[in-house]
């Protein structure tokens, strides 16, 4: 039986032959080699697996996090607009500023501009209430709640469900007419009850007039009261919102550092991915 023609190698080219099949040519020649070693064996999927989570590791090291500080800085807003209104609390103390020269108008009012819907309502006038029964009873020792402090607190409320018609991005001046036009609501309302309500006024136009204007015989004009309203309400709304917008400007800067520091990667990271 004839048997198939082969060619006839000897033996140094079979093995040179075998070296060249087995061999692999060019640049990637290691890379493919390593690969190729890489996939034998049980345990090389699992080898595998390990090199890439070790790589997306690095580059995950290597790279700058930028997180967002937003809720933050609301919180830190939040918490600014809650300790003014704690100091400016303070003013209420007795002989510490002139007659109706307050700062009650500009509590309520940023309360309705600054804080949340609920707190808007409960923090100024839970404040406000607090502090009257307390100079009721320890320094003027009258009853701690009386009829007249309905005229404040009507007032109050109306100031702040005002603010809240106003937005905390809106310009210094447009707030600053917001304050004063809230202290013109207080002294509306607080005359017109008083009108109401005490019978030396006449219950006339001209009596009303009169409340708003002179007052009752043997007392301070009315107008002056409200020239110290309107003055405190303007002022404390300013330095209020000026405090308010600086805090957020401040802010906004530091935010801005951050986004514009360099990326840099860890030295550990640069020495992997140079010796890679």
């Amino acid at each position: 039986m004839n048997r198939p023609l082969t060619p006839s190698l000897s033996p140094r080219e079979r093995v040179a032959g075998g070296r060249v099949r087995g061999q692999v040519h060019g640049p990637n020649a290691s890379a493919k080699a390593n690969g190729a070693t890489h996939e034998h064996g049980p345990n090389a999927p699992r080898a595998n697996s390990a090199n890439q989570l070790s790589e997306a590791a690095t580059r995950l090291s290597a790279r700058r996090v930028d997180v967002s500080f937003k809720p933050v800085k609301e919180k830190s807003n939040l918490w600014l607009a809650v300790a003014l209104m704690a100091v400016f609390a303070l003013t209420r103390l007795p002989n510490m500023l002139p007659l109706n020269f307050s700062a009650a108008y500009a509590v309520a009012f940023c309360a309705g501009v600054y804080l949340p819907r609920r707190m808007a309502w409960w923090l100024p006038l839970g404040v406000m209430l607090v502090t009257d029964i307390m100079l009721n009873v320890l320094y003027y020792h009258v009853p701690a709640v009386g009829a007249y402090m309905l005229a404040n607190y009507a007032s109050y409320t109306a100031i702040v469900w005002l603010g809240q018609k106003f937005s905390a991005k809106s310009s210094w001046l447009k707030l600053v007419g917001g304050g004063l036009l809230g202290a013109v609501l207080f002294y509306l309302i607080t005359n017109t009850l008083s009108w109401c309500q005490d019978p030396g006024y006449a219950k006339t136009l001209a009596g009303w007039i009169q409340a708003l204007t002179t007052g009752l015989p043997g007392y301070p004009p009315t107008w002056t009261f409200f020239g110290n309203s309107m003055l405190s309400g303007g002022l404390f709304t300013g330095l209020f919102a000026a405090a308010m917008r600086l805090s957020e400007k401040m802010g906004a800067e530091e935010e801005v550092v951050a986004e514009n520091e360099p990326d840099e990667q860890p030295e550990d990271a640069q020495t992997e991915e140079s010796g890679a």
